[in-house]
């Protein structure tokens, strides 16, 4: 990839790809680091874009991939107990941007199961299009919609039990 395209690049997808890897981390600095380093590998290696998605969506991928490795390498995550939540009576997307449900929403997300956590955070945090989530999977827009629907149900039923 010639220098001129890779500024182009990074300048069109940088604060995507920082928020998208944000949504996975919850840590600015290792959001920071991953994003780095998904700019440096599609610049540097030899893999190159082949035009099936957008490149959005191909460095998403490959800012899935590193964050993956690196929760591999630092294996040893400590749980957080879930906290005690009245019910408000509020709708589900109302109770979601009150603050403390939303910290509750992020302890659920790190118990959750893949895909449904991942397809969440990408669709609520990400704000990626069905579309988009399909594509980085490597699945169908419907399959994308179905996880998301899913993962909400999950997390509607994890808050009302606590």
């Amino acid at each position: 990839m010639d220098k001129s395209t890779a500024e182009k690049l990074y300048e069109a997808c940088y604060m995507k790809v920082f928020s998208y890897v944000m949504t996975l981390t919850n840590d600015k600095d290792s959001a920071m680091e991953i994003t780095q380093e998904t700019f440096f590998r599609a610049i540097s290696t030899d893999q190159t874009f082949r035009g099936e998605s957008k490149s959005y969506t191909w460095l998403c991928a490959i800012a899935k991939n590193l964050f993956i490795d690196e929760k591999r390498r630092n294996s040893r995550f400590e749980e957080v107990p879930l906290e005690e939540q009245p019910d408000t009576g509020k709708s589900f997307e109302n109770r979601m941007m009150d603050a403390d449900t939303s910290i509750q929403i992020h302890r659920i997300l790190h118990t959750m199961e893949e895909p449904y956590k991942e397809v969440f955070q990408l669709r609520v945090f990400g704000e990626l299009s069905f579309k988009e989530i399909s594509s980085i999977f490597g699945k169908t827009e419907t399959w994308a919609r179905v996880t998301y629907h899913r993962a909400r149900i999950m997390i509607r039923e994890r808050m009302d039990k606590s």
